[in-house]
């Protein structure tokens, strides 16, 4: 029988937050160009975009002058990685992750390529950077270090407060993809010491098509854009900026600030419950990661025996994913989960598995159904089979 569609990939993305689409359409008759500001219809769109970028900026405990937008998290990560190698005239370290999103780890290949000295450092079995392999490869040559605050494809939050100490005593900057933790977990740039914070709005409920990178203190001229001619955001990133998709990643993040703490329980609740349920049918299926160091709500399995594609059929109505969204074209087993340690068949057993804000307590318990019956399922058809009849019986 058809299940109804569950949707449990929200690190991949998150459905428009009703507040935010309400805020949208209230401003929708905001066409003016937010940098004419010599009649009211821009006027009213610039202070619409001024709006949002305090929003923005609150939620992260950040200033609004600091906060420069984007088209979204791939190109606050190009900015920050390339605009602090433009604007360097003596440093030449690079210094980031195995773990990182593709939009970090490119453009550092890239700058290998233009003899920057690159290092790109392991993670432990739990997904962890050691801090002890931070300390020894940041030094005095070292420009910038780039570490990804929570995984993409796990839900690992790594140690940034612990890394930001390590960079301030180099002179270092120290650039975080916070694109995960927005909405998730509470974040605050003072507490958190990052220099450079890439944020995104479909992550945190909000309209795809709109992120930023913060530009703190310590990173101030330190940064040159990548596009040039018009002069906008402060001169870092030309171009006119859409109204509308500014509003609904403000609100977004509004609302993010109000609801993380009670978002932040609930969803690592749900999460659990779903874990369990996992557990239970599959009872050598393994959590790939730290468990205690692991955002609310998000996690990734592994399930001995059986092919993600496989999975996912089974799993008749749940929509998870295998890896990172971007990837997911490439049919190549998680670079984030080889560097965890994992063959690459191990790789190829695991699905990513997120609950959001508006997930429900039945969905969960549906979940739980489908999952169960998948084991009984795969008892019969699939190797793994041999995992699942101890608890199906």
């Amino acid at each position: 029988m058809p299940y109804a569609p569950i949707y449990l990939d929200h690190q991949a993305s998150t459905p428009i937050d009703p507040r935010v689409k309400a805020a949208m359409t209230r401003n929708e008759g905001l066409y003016g160009n937010p940098h004419s500001t010599n009649h009211l219809a821009g006027i009213g769109a610039a202070r619409a975009v001024e709006t949002a970028r305090r929003q923005v900026a609150r939620a992260i405990g950040g200033d609004a002058r600091r906060l420069v937008f984007t088209s979204g998290a791939t190109e606050a990560n190009n900015l920050a990685m390339f605009g602090v190698a433009r604007a360097s005239s003596g440093r030449r370290g690079i210094v980031t992750v195995r773990t990182e999103h593709s939009s970090v780890l490119e453009p550092t290949q890239a700058l290998g390529e233009m003899d920057f000295d690159v290092q790109t450092l392991p993670v432990q079995s739990d997904g962890l950077v050691d801090l002890d392999s931070v300390e020894r490869a940041v030094g005095e040559r070292t420009l910038l270090v780039s570490v990804m605050h929570v995984n993409n494809e796990t839900g690992v939050i790594q140690q940034i407060p612990a890394i930001a100490e390590i960079c301030q005593r180099v002179g270092a900057i120290l650039h975080s993809d916070c694109a995960q933790s927005l909405g998730r977990l509470p974040l605050d740039v003072r507490k958190l010491g990052a220099d450079l914070l890439t944020l995104s709005a479909h992550k945190c409920y909000g309209p795809k098509g709109i992120g930023a990178l913060y530009v703190g203190n310590r990173a101030r001229n330190r940064v040159r854009p990548l596009t040039l001619g018009g002069g906008q955001e402060g001169g870092l990133r030309p171009g006119t900026l859409p109204v509308p998709l500014c509003i609904g990643f403000g609100e977004a993040c509004r609302a993010a600030a109000r609801d993380v703490h009670a978002d932040a329980e609930r969803m690592g609740r749900l999460a659990e419950e779903l874990l369990e349920s996992i557990f239970a049918a599959f009872p050598r299926a393994q959590l790939n990661g730290s468990r205690r160091h692991r955002a609310p709500g998000a996690f990734n399995v592994r399930f001995p025996g059986a092919g993600s594609d496989e999975l996912l059929d089974a799993f008749e109505g749940i929509q998870a994913s295998s890896g990172s969204a971007c990837a997911s074209t490439v049919a190549e087993p998680s670079p984030v989960l080889l560097a965890y340690g994992l063959s690459p068949a191990e790789a190829d057993s695991s699905l990513r598995f997120c609950v959001g804000r508006f997930t429900t307590e039945e969905e969960v318990r549906s979940a739980g159904d489908v999952i169960r019956r998948a084991a009984r399922q795969l008892s019969v058809t699939s190797p793994i089979g041999r995992l699942a009849r101890a608890s199906v019986g």
